[in-house]
């Protein structure tokens, strides 16, 4: 049985059991946690008093820093909603999510000013406070409506005794198929959907009460990972694991700059003894195997443990990681709308490739919504049931849609299509709707993707459908390939055609040296299917 607790009121009496253990490390300080706790509760009282009430939104626009916890602890001790958004953003894609969610206090870096400065009158709207954190010098001269964050050194450290039990989080999804869309979870229920993540993963006992999540974070026997985030905290991965490391007593590490610098991430790992990083796929995890190569002293002997989700983590990349210590991976499949659904850990390089396993909470559905995930070779979609967001803030029909009400109980309907194995595992498919029908066949592009993946020049691929006359569909490939790579359509074509039936084969293939994917790892998969179909008279 789950508990309701706010993150706030658990870092405030960790705070108080002990005050002098660091917390959080970066920008050339250290915070312990009763600094973290004294600096959330001067800014609590500065946007209290500058008249923010609870259920008003604060936005955090600056990439990983230790004012975007204490942002966050502020927040949801005063019932406050945080609102992480992309720090790349550029200013129209900023303007469209506050004209979305329409803060009442902005948090930004320095060096994402000039975004601000470009940001038209409409998203300005209703903003109260704009608070600068400086990172750098300010580009241009500093708007009238603008402060520094370090004016909350004027203002009283004042907690409130429990936190506002009405507070909400919005975590924006990564837009690839339109506008990000924010799934609104409740403050006090973010504990409860991560316990096994906190708890259950490492063999500890779920904690019933506060007393208990205490009691547990001083038990000498109980590990405190120091934990580097080395994708950003928008991303709910890095953002949870970053908030759960704070709930075990733990530390938390993080990179001085906006820029991932692998060389500089692996100093920081050895001078911390950094024991747990959160990355995002091969976009982080290759790089930084690739300075652990070129080091004199590659080991990372304080690693037990990398956590990734919701980008491609390849085998020959994970193989390299293993090679830096005794440490476990776990790939997990989840989703900003709930989950996770399923994990691939990998304690070593012979465990390669590590079969997909479905979490507590997570079901396969068929057709008529009945479970199948113990049923051999069943194929249906992937769902949650458990603790969920209340759904998309503004959006009654897409809410409607992906959290549904299944013979009595609520999922979310992550749409992925997957087949349980002989072993209990499950195989990813593709996303349900992303699935291609040629000629009568059902394609699953995640198999494809594979197969292009397999070529030892390609670095990435994405493939969809396209329409066709003939066969309602065909299949096309955006295909990444290393640079200096000589390899073109045709011998991709045919290294897919030896490993898969013919019709699963792209009939057009488009090879870049980047997908230019997000900082969360997803593709722009419209924009791409508009620029191959152009190329294609039947699909225009």
């Amino acid at each position: 049985m789950g508990i309701r607790l706010n993150y706030a009121d658990i870092w405030q009496e960790l705070a108080r059991a002990f005050p002098e253990r660091p917390a959080v490390i970066g920008a050339g300080e250290q915070l312990t946690y009763a600094g973290l706790a004294a600096r959330a509760g001067a800014l609590a009282s500065l946007l209290h008093e500058d008249g923010l009430r609870p259920g008003d939104r604060i936005a955090i626009f600056m990439h990983n820093r230790p004012e975007y916890l204490v942002t966050l602890f502020a927040a949801l001790s005063r019932g406050l909603t945080p609102v992480p958004i992309n720090f790349r953003y550029r200013a129209s894609e900023l303007a469209a999510l506050l004209e979305d969610c329409r803060p009442a206090a902005v948090v930004f870096a320095a060096s994402t000013a000039a975004v601000i400065d470009e940001l038209p009158e409409a998203a300005r709207s209703g903003v109260r406070m704009w608070l600068r954190v400086d990172d750098e010098q300010r580009p241009g001269a500093p708007r009238r409506d603008e402060r520094p964050f370090t004016d909350i050194r004027a203002h009283a450290a004042a907690l409130p005794g429990r936190a506002a039990s009405d507070g909400e989080l919005f975590l924006y999804t990564g837009g690839t198929t339109g506008r990000p869309k924010a799934v609104v979870w409740g403050a006090d229920d973010l504990l409860d959907v991560q316990l096994y993540a906190i708890y259950g993963a490492i063999g500890l006992e779920t904690p019933s009460s506060l007393a208990d999540v205490v009691r547990i974070a001083r038990d000498p026997g109980t590990p405190t990972p120091v934990t580097m985030p080395l994708a950003p905290l928008m991303h709910g991965t890095a953002l949870f694991n970053t908030m759960n490391a704070l709930v075990l007593g733990g530390t938390v590490v993080l990179m001085p700059t906006a820029r991932f610098d692998p060389d500089v991430a692996l100093d920081l790992a050895r001078e911390h003894r950094v024991s747990r990083l959160i990355l995002a796929g091969d976009a982080i995890a290759g790089p930084l195997a690739d300075a652990a190569d070129g080091s004199p002293d590659p080991a990372l002997p304080h690693l037990r443990s990398v956590i990734s989700s919701g980008m491609r983590f390849s085998d020959p990349v994970k193989a390299r990681l293993h090679a830096l210590g005794e440490l476990a991976i776990v790939d997990l499949l989840a989703s900003t709308e709930g989950g996770p659904y399923a994990v691939a850990t990998s304690t070593s390089a012979a465990d390669l490739p590590a079969p997909l396993r479905l979490l507590p909470g997570a079901v396969v559905l068929d057709d008529d919504g009945a479970e199948v995930q113990d049923v051999p070779g069943a194929r249906g979609l992937l769902a949650f049931r458990g603790t969920l967001p209340r759904g998309y803030h503004g959006d009654p029909a897409k809410t409607a849609e992906v959290f549904r009400v299944i013979r009595g109980h609520r999922h979310v309907v992550a749409g992925d299509l997957v087949e349980v194995r002989e072993d209990g595992a499950i195989e990813l498919l593709g996303r349900g709707s992303a699935v291609v029908n040629t000629g009568g066949e059902k394609v699953y592009p995640a198999e494809v993707e594979e197969a292009l993946l397999s070529h030892p020049q390609v670095e990435d691929a994405v493939v969809f459908g396209l329409p066709d006359p003939r066969f309602g569909e065909s299949v096309a490939a955006v295909v990444a390939v290393a640079e200096g790579a000589d390899v073109d359509a045709a011998t991709l074509s045919a290294h897919v055609d030896a490993l898969l039936a013919g019709y699963k084969k792209p009939r057009l293939i488009d090879i870049r040296r980047t997908l230019e994917r997000s900082p969360s790892g997803k593709v722009d998969m419209r924009r791409l299917q508009r620029e191959l179909g152009a190329r294609v008279p039947s699909a225009r």
